[in-house]
């Protein structure tokens, strides 16, 4: 009775290894793109470097609206905004290029990303090198929308996603002041 509950026991965790592979080898590229991806809102993601075999699988995945913030150039190995642009276009998906100097995000930057995100199709994946910088600029461009976020809310989203913005804490709270008072 041993020897056939063993065998038993083995059938069943094969079955299920294959039940898994199966099941893997149908979802694996958008399984795994969607880790990648980390959520910021219902409707905002971000992510790093995307290569432009993922770009279909994004579009896949269900984004609508691909926002590169990584400059062009910034290491030899990553796509340029045009070829990127190429395939979401394929992909069915809007793109837009709001590049980002690491270590610097300029007021151009935020608001130029507080753009795209008012008029995207959602939801939308930022990305960057690693997804710092499209997440702390799209810390900044919540603070300064109208009837966005607080700062609680903002660095908990952030902080949640992967990419803690203390150090911008001040400027979050300083756009949040100065935003304009819905009518």
């Amino acid at each position: 009775m041993r020897r056939s509950s063993g065998l038993f026991l083995w059938v069943i965790v094969a079955g299920a290894l294959l039940a898994g592979g199966y099941f893997w080898m149908g979802q694996g590229q958008s399984v795994a793109m969607e880790m990648q991806a980390r959520r910021l809102t219902d409707t905002v993601f971000v992510r790093e470097q995307v290569s432009l075999a993922e770009v279909t699988v994004i579009g896949k995945a269900g984004y609508r609206t691909l926002v590169s913030l990584r400059p062009d150039g910034e290491a030899p190995n990553q796509p340029s905004a045009e070829k990127v642009a190429a395939a979401a276009g394929s992909a069915g998906m809007q793109f837009f290029y709001v590049p980002v100097t690491p270590g610097s995000i300029s007021e151009e930057a935020v608001n130029a990303l507080a753009t795209v995100l008012a008029k995207s199709t959602e939801p939308v994946l930022l990305y960057c090198r690693s997804g710092s910088r499209a997440a702390r600029t799209w810390a900044l461009a919540e603070a300064s929308r109208t009837g966005g976020m607080n700062a609680t809310e903002i660095a908990v989203a952030a902080r949640s996603a992967g990419f803690p913005v203390d150090d911008i804490k001040a400027s979050i709270e300083a756009r949040i002041s100065n935003r304009k008072v819905a009518r």
